[in-house]
């Protein structure tokens, strides 16, 4: 399977603020890679009580699922980011750092009233192959 993934960049819209790239041109074929909570696969258990430890978890998890596809990191073209506490985006944007340093997929960030298990993060992601 080929595929291939470009950033999109304009000066005509506000520059990125953070990891995330303001559009990606995707081509090949589609990964949906459900929201992942920060559980450990082997033992189903929730990981960490921090929202560092819980966004590494969920974006290993993100990962694992994408590796069973075929796919890498590097295919995510957009990824959706739900958080319990708008107030821990900083530190989870610290470790999404950890994982998309260059070529960013575009990315959503948002607060939701509650999430599975009461974790404080769930991260889903698009990709292509």
């Amino acid at each position: 399977m080929n595929g291939t993934k470009k950033v999109i960049a304009t000066t005509e819209a506000p520059a990125a603020i953070g990891p995330y790239s303001q559009g990606i041109a995707a081509t090949g074929t589609a990964i949906f890679v459900s929201g992942q909570i920060p559980l450990d696969p082997a033992t189903g258990s929730i990981v960490g009580g921090t929202i560092e430890a819980q966004a590494r978890q969920s974006l290993l998890n993100v990962k694992a699922v994408l590796a069973a596809a075929g796919a890498e990191l590097k295919n995510v073209v957009k990824t959706t980011v739900f958080l319990a506490d708008m107030n821990d985006f900083a530190e989870m944007n610290a470790v999404y750092t950890e994982f998309f340093s260059e070529n960013c997929p575009a990315r959503s960030a948002v607060q939701v009233g509650r999430l599975p298990k009461d974790v404080k993060v769930e991260i889903e992601a698009i990709a292509f192959i």
